[in-house]
């Protein structure tokens, strides 16, 4: 019998994740595939466009096996933001994507400070760091003037994957807002921040709405990916919108807390708080907002331990059939709490939240020979965790109502970490039934093509929970007495990083 199929594409940091539903929700298949970050220096981080569309063809053929991708009714994509793809007048890519975990543009990221802070930070409701594509273009035009001069169009990672599939271009709003190059107040590009580096406007992509339809699949497009030549094809918006969305937070006062590459505490707000500690965003649902406290490396620390410490589990995995991260939580859960001592700081990449330090560094402190595997595993869980909670103390100093937590990302699938997480935040956590962005780009897909009446309708008509995680009190008491111990450590060691990065 025929089905009638939304599919919804999340190009992630560490991935891509493809969700196919029915048009009440329903999870009828999926499919995931990695793809590869590039460090060429210490605290650089590239991605290769082509590496996202291959990886979205395997899960797409993945998929394939299980529903008729001919079936699907609509499409829409969601990726992380910040990123920008360069192309020149062929419609090549210039060069590989400088990615938002990137911290070589200290040095713009200073220029522009002093020099234009207050004025960027009046436009774009953000201050000024690695992570914002503005100073990342800045240092592409610094370092390599050749491919600067080359830049005939920019797009963002959903924006060039929903290009090879419509051969059209455009942006939404949010990921828009994820440049530095926009004027949130006004929701347009805004001349006076492109001035400051001198690109044109033009070269920047028409802005819609997120549930746009921005154009179809194809010919080409649909031999390659077997998906119905003409399928409607929905603008989409940033991973951490959808992912928001997605898990049913559509109410000011509800809390998202993101295990996922990166971790991120997203307060849901009736108005738009620009504070330059935080990230500002609008909401999937028209007219809200949510502020954003993040880390950077959360779920990536432990894909980072897996793939520099965790040989034997990858070996062991393949050889099982299982998930090697289902193998190094079966060692992580022996250990208590505390890890007897040993505490991990994720500064992999810098940190953003809420220190917006690129010279910090990640560290283990505290080893000793009675130390084994499983310690490090939960160390980096709870270090993970405390790095959560240190954002979260932005939110409750900016005075935000937080009402509710909702758990979502990679990470929240194990249940030890979840539960830790719950633990050092000793509230009552709320995990939904479905918790990846491709689910809530399938709902978005939905709502383009009127199969729901709107946003709010299909979160009331699809959203479900799996459980709630209640704290344990004793454990509580533990961490907050540990927290603060992350605490001075991190105050104790950043002039040694400072030091040492000098």
């Amino acid at each position: 019998m025929k089905q009638n199929l939304l599919l919804g594409i999340d190009l992630g940091t560490g991935g891509c994740k493809v969700t196919v539903t029915d048009t009440e929700g329903n999870l009828l298949s999926e499919a995931s595939k990695e793809y590869p970050t590039i460090h060429p220096k210490p605290l650089f981080s590239e991605q290769n466009p082509e590496d996202w569309y291959a990886a979205f063809i395997s899960c797409l053929r993945e998929i394939g096996t299980n529903v008729n991708l001919k079936e699907v009714l609509a499409i829409s994509l969601d990726a992380s933001t910040h990123n920008a793809v360069l192309l020149d007048k062929e419609m090549k890519v210039i060069r590989p994507t400088i990615m938002w975990t990137d911290q070589r543009s200290v040095k713009e990221v200073e220029f522009l400070e002093n020099g234009w802070g207050g004025d960027i930070f009046r436009i774009g409701y953000q201050k000024v760091a690695p992570t914002w594509t503005l100073p990342q273009m800045l240092w592409i035009k610094n370092n390599e003037p050749g491919n600067y001069a080359k830049i005939h169009k920019v797009m963002f990672v959903k924006d060039y994957i929903r290009f090879l599939l419509t051969g059209t271009w455009e942006t939404d709003y949010i990921d828009a807002q994820g440049t530095l190059f926009f004027d949130l107040a006004r929701s347009e590009w805004s001349a006076d921040l492109c001035s400051l580096i001198g690109l044109p406007l033009r070269t920047l992509p028409p802005i819609c709405n997120p549930t746009d339809i921005t154009g179809r699949v194809t010919v080409d497009a649909s031999k390659v990916t077997g998906l119905q030549e003409g399928t409607p094809v929905v603008c989409g918006t940033s991973d951490s919108a959808i992912e928001d969305y997605g898990a049913g937070a559509v109410r000011p006062g509800q809390c998202i807390l993101k295990l996922a590459t990166a971790g991120n505490v997203n307060v849901m707000t009736q108005i738009a708080h620009p504070n330059p500690q935080t990230l500002t965003y609008s909401h999937v649902i028209p007219g809200m907002w949510y502020t954003v406290a993040a880390t950077s490396t959360a779920a990536s620390s432990m894909r980072w331990f897996r793939d520099t410490f965790c040989g034997e589990e990858l070996i062991r995995s393949k050889q099982a059939g299982i998930s090697p991260y289902q193998l190094m939580e079966e060692q992580a859960c022996k250990i208590p709490v505390g890890a007897d001592g040993l505490f991990f700081h994720p500064y992999l990449m810098g940190e953003r939240s809420p220190y917006w330090d690129s010279k910090l560094r990640a560290s283990f402190t505290g080893a000793t020979m009675a130390h084994k595997k499983g310690h490090f595993i939960r160390a980096v869980m709870e270090g993970v965790a405390f790095s959560l909670k240190d954002c979260f103390r932005l939110i409750e100093g900016m005075g935000l109502d937080v009402s509710e937590f909702i758990l979502i990302g990679g990470g929240a699938k194990s249940n030890t970490w979840a539960q830790i997480i719950c633990d050092v935040f000793g509230k009552k956590v709320s995990k939904p039934l479905l918790t990846d962005a491709s689910y809530g780009s399938a709902l978005l897909a939905g709502i383009g093509i009127g199969i729901f009446n709107d946003e709010m309708d299909a979160v009331k008509k699809c959203v479900r929970f799996e459980k709630n995680l209640t704290p344990d009190g004793a454990n509580h008491e533990k961490y907050d007495k540990l927290f603060k111990y992350y605490r001075e450590i991190h105050d104790n060691l950043k002039d040694i990083y400072h030091k040492i990065d000098n």
